[in-house]
């Protein structure tokens, strides 16, 4: 494996979680929001991440060729952004304007904790990945040192 197919590894990480973390900022901004466009409750957001493996047989094959304009190898993309199913919350509020016919108003099931969780994950996650990219740029700058 290049020191080149770390930044396309690590870069295809970085993007998935600025998603992850865009995405649990929007359901913090939207947990109070009782009516949306298509009706309703705002309904929470959850990505899902797949893999992009790479088989040891096409690294070799590929290193030992140049690799040279081969796809990236490896790496993390989301799959989909999916909706959370969880029964909306049920509040008593009679004078509300969304409120039903017994006066209950219909609130999105989101957890301000979870999405705070899910949120430093994602930083957490963002963070060990630009780490290992400003790793391997040091490696490849050490590496033209020597060279020198």
């Amino acid at each position: 494996m290049s020191l080149f197919s770390l930044f396309q590894i690590s870069g295809s990480a970085l993007n998935a979680e600025r998603q992850r973390a865009e995405v649990a900022t929007s359901n913090l901004a939207n947990a109070e929001t009782t009516r949306t466009a298509e009706g309703g409750p705002y309904k929470r957001h959850m990505l899902t991440f797949n893999s992009q493996p790479a088989s040891q047989f096409h690294l070799l094959l590929a290193d030992s060729l140049g690799g040279g304009n081969t796809p990236p190898r490896g790496g993390v993309r989301v799959g989909s952004v999916v909706e959370d199913n969880t029964p909306p919350l049920q509040r008593y509020e009679p004078g509300h304007p969304d409120a039903d016919a017994d006066g209950y108003v219909s609130y999105p099931a989101i957890n301000p904790v979870q999405e705070m969780v899910d949120l430093m994950g994602a930083e957490r996650s963002y963070e060990l990945n630009a780490s290992a990219v400003q790793a391997a740029k040091q490696m490849i700058q050490q590496s033209l040192q020597i060279l020198k």
